[in-house]
């Protein structure tokens, strides 16, 4: 067992646990932020997605040992009161249906527009292509980053 210091959307966290515990369960299981979900646990859905120095990131397959001083931002910190332009555009466009992929389609989407506000469809495909919906909603999550798009500066 160690002690970690985290930086965790915006706030100083410590977490007792094994260096080799990812940091999804640190995040779910230690600090409360449920917000984070678990899919596969092998890096390949998408649902454990967060950002890591703000690059999107699966926290299912990443050792608390390896974030040192990055600082991560996970769903329930990209915006105080939900109004981030992707969470915006989420709700104007309906995309949820069962709701379990959206964390991490939102922050895959998030980091994408970050890096390039302005994507085309191509971008937007090739950057959600790794975040898996069981629901099938992708032609709403490809309306919804372009329209997030049009309101990031």
């Amino acid at each position: 067992m160690a002690a970690f210091k985290l930086q965790i959307n915006g706030r100083s966290y410590q977490a007792d646990v094994e260096p080799d515990t990812p940091l999804l369960w640190v995040l779910r299981d230690h600090l409360g932020l449920v917000g984070t979900k678990y899919g596969c646990g092998i890096a390949q859905c998408g649902a454990c997605t967060v950002h890591l120095n703000g690059k999107a990131t699966r926290s299912c397959v990443l050792p608390v040992s390896a974030i040192g001083a990055a600082k991560v931002t996970t769903i329930e910190g990209l915006s105080a009161n939900g109004d981030h332009p992707v969470q915006l555009a989420w709700e104007a466009v309906d995309v949820p249906q069962c709701g379990y992929c959206q964390a991490g389609q939102i922050m895959t989407a998030a980091a994408l527009l970050k890096q390039k506000p302005k994507p085309t469809a191509g971008e937007i495909d090739a950057a959600m292509v790794g975040n898996l919906c069981r629901c099938g909603t992708y032609h709403r999550i490809r309306e919804a980053v372009k329209i997030a798009s049009t309101k990031t500066k």
